[in-house]
């Protein structure tokens, strides 16, 4: 799976949400947008299978990059999860300014939850995400790194949004930081399905 910064863009104004042009080309004014692969259905394939990128200009030039990701808790965050309502999975949306850099769990810096996002709560733990029960409020659904290269998500997602390799990782956060600088510390979060780019 890899899709050009056209296809990201066009699926994200066709969903009516903002995309972010730079008009005023300071450069580093993201477009963070997550793409989950809708091949796989509901089922909970514990794998790093959907993707993370980020869009941006540099000097008037459009940037492009993603990585191997997961929108979806893993399979140790179904069936362990802590809040009783059941394990969070990201509902499909738009979430303006939801993040800040700050420390995840303490440790290092990733893009934390300072808004109200949607999430699924899915209690049954049959494996299947459930997308019945939809609770709204600030959970910890960061966007953070796995180990330096995970095989499988388990439960390092949550409700996370969280990169395969901790090197991608590390240059998601150098751009986040650039952007951060020139723009402040506030960051929109895009979550939209593999099959809405055409």
């Amino acid at each position: 799976m890899s899709y050009t910064k056209e296809q990201i863009e066009a699926a994200v104004k066709a969903k009516g949400h903002v995309w972010f042009e730079d008009a005023s080309n300071k450069g580093y004014d993201v477009n963070i947008v997550g793409i989950r692969n809708a091949g796989t259905g509901q089922k909970v394939t514990n794998v790093f299978d959907d993707l993370l990128t980020i869009t941006y200009k540099v000097d008037g030039q459009w940037k492009t990059h993603q990585w191997a990701a997961t929108t979806d808790p893993g399979t140790k965050g179904v069936k362990q999860f802590g809040n009783k309502a059941g394990v969070a999975r990201l509902v499909e949306g738009q979430y303006r300014g939801s993040h800040i850099i700050r420390l995840h769990g303490g440790k290092y810096e990733a893009l934390g939850q300072n808004k109200p996002v949607k999430v699924y709560r899915d209690p049954n733990k049959d494996m299947i995400y459930d997308e019945k029960s939809i609770q709204e409020g600030v959970f910890g659904i960061n966007i953070h790194k796995a180990g330096a290269d995970s095989t499988y998500v388990e439960n390092w997602s949550e409700g996370c949004q969280v990169f395969k390799k901790s090197a991608d990782f590390e240059e998601f956060m150098k751009i986040c930081r650039k952007s951060r600088d020139i723009h402040g510390n506030s960051f929109t979060y895009t979550l939209i399905e593999s099959t809405d780019i055409k």
